[in-house]
């Protein structure tokens, strides 16, 4: 890492909205000792440790996701630099601002691209990020609502936003949402039950089915149970479309159970990259296999799929979807649970004094 220095970012303020920028400020920090070995702490940066942008942030919610869990595994393929600030999502307000679309005082939120991958994410109090990276928050969402959210919210919206670009329409038949209790899935859960969806819970943690349940969905199966006639190269048309977490043997599953004309959003491979199936589902079945990527995402389409969200938040009870709110210096112990598969949920991370 660079010498910390105390030096104001280019086109500081003298009195920014908070108040007057501070010398250091906190981070959690990861860094690759070795192949095998990495270490991570709380620590503290100067801004001149964040990488060039034209929007600082002060970082007031972040929250935690896979991706924030897998940089800090030893080996990784996931972080791009180090030492690494986690954190690919964050929410707060924007201190000094070189785009003319975000006034310094706009509350704003960032995710994607390389941020808390290939460069330094939310897990600080500030943030510095590229022009066109920040979004203004959209009216009547908070910056923790954004954060709840997160890149996990992010992601089941463009999924149940694709489905129903497909076609899907509430009423044509039971959803499916695989790996229902992770991030992903228990917001896609949520979100489609709101949209009036009739929503199928899968996941192998029967201590959460009741959960499920409550956030929405109308049946809750083991990771397997839709797999039925294993012996056949199609099985039941079950499903009138599906959010797929999980990827792998679950998403060549999903294929040959899905219903004449419909499709599967995947966004995920804990269970997975190789996928092994056939060519029936999509030339005998008219099946659809849509590809969810929440990094690269546009901004006109990242705009407009946070616009619906905010929409969105009324149609469910957000607050549910938490697990846990953290402090950064409980960070450590968040990725641990995150990567041990502990956690339902969002696991939100507060930045900032109450």
């Amino acid at each position: 890492m660079d010498a910390i220095s105390k030096t104001p970012p280019p086109g500081a303020e003298s009195d920014p909205p908070g108040g007057a920028l501070p010398d250091r400020f906190p981070a959690y920090l990861v860094e690759r000792a070795d192949a095998l070995t990495t270490t991570r702490a709380l620590t503290s940066l100067g801004f001149d440790d964040l990488p060039p942008g034209e929007v600082l942030i002060r970082v007031q919610w972040s929250s935690i996701n896979y991706k924030d869990a897998l940089v800090t595994v030893p080996g990784n393929r996931a972080a791009r630099i180090s030492p690494l600030v986690p954190g690919v999502d964050l929410a707060g307000v924007v201190v000094t601002s070189e785009d003319r679309a975000l006034a310094p005082g706009t509350s704003v939120l960032a995710h994607g691209h390389d941020l808390g991958v290939a460069r330094h994410g939310g897990f600080a109090a500030y943030a510095r990020v590229p022009a066109g990276l920040a979004l203004a928050l959209p009216a009547g969402l908070s910056a923790r609502q954004a954060m709840i959210i997160g890149t996990a919210g992010f992601t089941a919206a463009l999924s149940a936003d694709r489905l129903e670009a497909h076609g899907l329409k509430p009423g044509d038949g039971p959803v499916l949402v695989t790996g229902a209790s992770g991030g992903v899935g228990s917001f896609a859960v949520a979100l489609l039950a709101g949209r009036g969806h009739p929503v199928v819970a899968s996941t192998g943690k029967t201590d959460q089915w009741a959960w499920l349940r409550d956030i929405g969905a109308t049946e809750v199966i083991g990771r397997d149970d839709f797999n039925d006639r294993p012996e056949r190269i199609l099985g039941p048309e079950r499903f009138a479309g599906a959010v797929d977490c999980v990827g792998g043997t679950t998403l060549a599953r999903i294929l040959r159970t899905l219903r004449y004309g419909a499709a599967v959003a995947a966004s995920g491979l804990t269970g997975g990259a190789a996928l092994e199936t056939t060519v029936f589902p999509f030339i005998t079945r008219d099946v659809s296999l849509l590809g969810v990527d929440s990094v690269a995402t546009a901004p006109a389409r990242r705009r407009a799929v946070w616009e619906g969200l905010a929409r969105d938040v009324g149609r469910f009870d957000l607050e549910a979807l938490v697990a846990a709110e953290v402090t950064l210096d409980q960070v450590g112990p968040a990725l641990d649970d995150v990567l041990a598969a502990r956690v339902r949920g969002r696991v939100v991370v507060r930045l900032e004094g109450p």
